[in-house]
């Protein structure tokens, strides 16, 4: 894979978004990873396994790597976690984060044994704290799971409001939700479970500020609001 240039910007206090713009056989997209800097620092996905070094570059502009201490995912995918063992190697005192699930069906796969995270169960970071919301199916993926960071009340929401084009802007106030449906009408990644609105309907009741999306800019704004307008669309 050949990496463009990878940036690196704050978003919340000390929550940086790791932004990497390719281009597809489909057109312009962009790869997002989230570090969340703290006693014990996270970094929630970590892109494609050719991306890592690029994604380790950018840590390394804000903190040396060997600090990393957790490396969240939320589904066993490239895009979520294909880079998780080239960061591991340099980050020794790291261990990956993920869902019970997903730690039962993936533990083969990774290099170090996951900290498996049970439904609604907080992770102390120091200062902060993040708690894993299952999600299983929402939008794909039955091990598929959440992180929200309570006291800036961030929601690391992974593959919702997937944006196409290159999502150069970090955060954005604007609608965020027409173009992640025009994406989805083109390629359709959600598994349409019968528990959908519902698991959003409870993402929606942390009443997160901001949502840190994986693909295209991150939102700040009423963010239970925009997911109870996701949920009526996908309702309907």
């Amino acid at each position: 894979m050949t990496v463009p240039q990878t940036q690196i910007d704050e978003i919340e206090d000390r929550i940086y978004r790791i932004h990497t713009p390719v281009d597809s056989p489909t057109g312009e997209f962009s790869f997002n990873q989230y570090l969340l800097v703290d006693d014990a620092p996270l970094l929630f996905h970590t892109g494609p396994r050719g991306m890592a070094p690029a994604v380790m570059a950018a840590i390394g502009k804000v903190m040396p790597i060997e600090r990393l201490r957790y490396v969240g995912f939320a589904h066993f995918e490239n895009d979520e976690c294909g880079g998780l063992n080239a960061i591991l190697a340099q980050a020794p005192h790291a261990l990956p984060v993920c869902s019970t699930i997903g730690a039962m069906v993936q533990d083969d796969a990774l290099d170090r044994p996951a900290r498996a995270l049970a439904d609604g169960e907080a992770l102390s970071l120091g200062e902060r704290i993040v708690r894993w919301i299952d999600a299983p199916h929402v939008p794909h993926g039955w091990d598929n799971g959440y992180l929200y960071e309570e006291r800036t009340k961030t929601l690391l929401c992974g593959d919702l409001f997937t944006q196409p084009g290159s999502g150069d802007a970090p955060l954005v106030e604007t609608d965020v939700l027409g173009p992640s449906e025009a994406m989805r009408a083109q390629f359709d990644y959600f598994a349409h479970s019968p528990n959908t609105v519902a698991v959003i309907e409870r993402l929606a009741k942390l009443g997160p500020r901001t949502l840190a999306c994986m693909h295209g800019s991150a939102f700040r704004g009423d963010g239970g609001k925009l997911l109870r307008a996701l949920a009526e669309v996908l309702d309907a």
